[in-house]
């Protein structure tokens, strides 16, 4: 008597729990389609403009972030160094050189998850096109580390991998098709504690 109520509920149960974990699975696994691949840096332009693919859409909602404009700018991220090693809390990071033109552009970590990394009150946990301590040709040197260094430090408080975010803004890159002729700043690890 109870036998065919209780198989539909668990087909019910079975159909809507296995297409939610497939979804939040997909919205995790991509933020979209057409990334471009600079070193280390990774971008998604179609991304963050409203022609975007679903996927993206969908993945830009559920983190609850602002669409940008075709040329209001890029998001560059990344995981690894410029050996192709992840990049790990417990180890020293140089990131050096010069970013493509941008009116402005901010550096910051996050967790492998895109959660902003939050060092402490008195660490700097970003640095910006403003702030930053330059050499006579413009290029830079930011020391991502746990350990406090004289110049750009971002300070690195975390335990396991973290990502670089590098977001350029009022930029001709972001509508550009010559993205593959950028220069992006360059990741070489500097030392590991433990090491």
């Amino acid at each position: 008597m109870f036998r065919i109520p209780l198989l539909v509920a668990l087909a019910l149960i079975v159909a809507f729990g296995g297409g939610i974990t497939s979804a939040v699975w997909a919205l995790k696994a991509t933020v979209g389609f057409g990334s471009i691949a600079i070193g280390p840096w990774v971008a998604f332009p179609e991304a963050q403009t409203a022609s975007a693919d679903p996927y993206a859409k969908a993945h830009r909602a559920r983190a609850g972030e602002l669409l940008f404009g075709g040329a209001e700018g890029l998001i560059f991220t990344a995981a690894t160094d410029d050996s192709g090693a992840r990049l790990s809390a417990n180890c020293s990071y140089d990131i050096s050189g010069i970013t493509p033109p941008a009116r402005f552009w901010s550096l910051y970590a996050t967790t492998s998850e895109g959660a902003t990394l939050q060092p402490g009150p008195d660490l700097p946990s970003a640095v910006n096109s403003w702030t930053v301590l330059r050499a006579e040709d413009s290029s830079f040197v930011v020391h991502a580390s746990p350990v406090a260094h004289p110049g750009n430090w971002l300070a690195i408080r975390h335990r396991g991998s973290f990502k670089l975010v590098l977001t350029l803004l009022d930029t001709p890159t972001a509508g550009s098709s010559g993205l593959i002729d950028l220069a992006m700043p360059k990741i070489v690890k500097t030392g590991c504690e433990n090491a």
